[in-house]
């Protein structure tokens, strides 16, 4: 009887435990999951609009812990904007990431900040328009955790020059965007490979690990609204992102039945290194006394950078919090889709 009413007794302790302790974690999930208004009233109040207000923007630290908890994931283009937030964030939601670019120091310092904070990253240096590196970093998901469950396809590029290197429009004219008629074939060819051939080659790559492991997994392409609708004066910006739509839509067809998802996303105006480089190229470009018809330029804002007091585009935080959404099991009934996380660019 004593050893039963120690076991009883024991028993009921570690209950109270538990439950003490999972009440400490939902109220520290709570804590971190919670966010604010929706919107606030522009201030100094707009006299033409009454009531106008400013949507908020997800907070940059934002997270749901535990959501990828066990999982692998992959994430290209991790050195700087999206992708840096992206890996950052789903290792603090529990994901193993397998972080890839093709600028080693910056891609190494988020992968030494993951582990810093406590999470598991490894880093992989390349280039993913080649068939060699696009193996090397599933090959790294497998050696270091075992698996790979999810992959965001985010590297990419909007010119020739590369990334690391500083802009002079003077001496790199031939590698910017530019009208078909002025167009490089450098111009042309390496924003091609990066943009689709290398989203092809990733792709191939993650789809035979998976296959593989036969457990299904999800898959996000980093596309653009320039591969939903055109631009002016960015002729391979443009067909390139028009093909990692199609490669999405291809890749859901064929790879439903093995339990994968694949899907896209497409922002518009979206604050992000590479969109500062481009602004200042284009700054650069027009100082230098270039001039065109200016019909590319007829409509620029979304409804919500119209709507922002600040006529701001998107946040980094609000591209990843649907991207994340798209590559966990929350989105089970999604896929071949090519989402406008566009503020409403393309409604309007």
């Amino acid at each position: 009887m004593v050893v039963r009413r120690n076991v009883i007794k024991g028993a009921r302790m570690a209950a109270a435990a538990a439950a003490t302790a999972t009440s400490a974690a939902a109220a520290g999930t709570e804590a971190k999951l919670a966010l604010g208004p929706y919107s606030t009233p522009w201030d100094p109040a707009d006299p033409k609009i009454p009531g106008r207000q400013t949507v908020v923007p997800v907070p940059d630290d934002y997270f749901m812990p535990g959501r990828f908890a066990g999982k692998t994931a992959l994430v290209t283009g991790c050195a700087r904007g999206m992708g840096r937030l992206a890996s950052i964030r789903l290792a603090r939601e529990g994901a193993n990431v397998v972080a890839v670019d093709w600028l080693k120091d910056e891609g190494q310092a988020v992968v030494d900040g993951i582990i810093k904070e406590g999470g598991k990253a490894v880093f992989v240096e390349g280039d993913i328009s080649e068939t060699a590196v696009c193996d090397a970093m599933v090959q790294a998901a497998v050696d270091n955790f075992g698996g790979l469950d999810c992959a965001l396809n985010n590297a990419g590029v909007m010119d020739a020059i590369f990334p690391g290197d500083p802009i002079d429009y003077a001496k790199q004219k031939d590698l910017v965007m530019s009208r078909i008629d002025e167009a490089s074939d450098a111009y042309w060819d390496v924003v091609m490979r990066v943009n689709a051939t290398g989203t092809f080659r990733s792709l191939r790559a993650e789809l035979r690990q998976m296959l593989k492991q036969n457990r299904g997994g999800s898959i996000v392409n980093v596309a653009s609204v320039a591969g939903l609708r055109g631009f002016g004066g960015t002729p391979s910006y443009v067909a390139s992102k028009h093909a990692v739509n199609g490669l999405t839509k291809n890749a859901a067809i064929d790879y439903a039945p093995f339990g994968i998802r694949v899907n896209s996303v497409c922002m518009a105006t979206t604050i992000t290194p590479m969109y500062e480089r481009a602004f200042d190229l284009l700054k650069q470009r027009a100082q230098a006394g270039y001039k065109d018809s200016g019909i590319g330029m007829l409509k620029i804002d979304s409804l919500l950078e119209f709507s922002s007091q600040k006529q701001m585009g998107s946040t980094a935080a609000e591209q990843v919090a649907v991207m994340l959404f798209l590559l966990s099991p929350e989105s089970s009934n999604i896929t071949g889709a090519n989402y406008a996380t566009d503020g409403g660019f393309t409604t309007y």
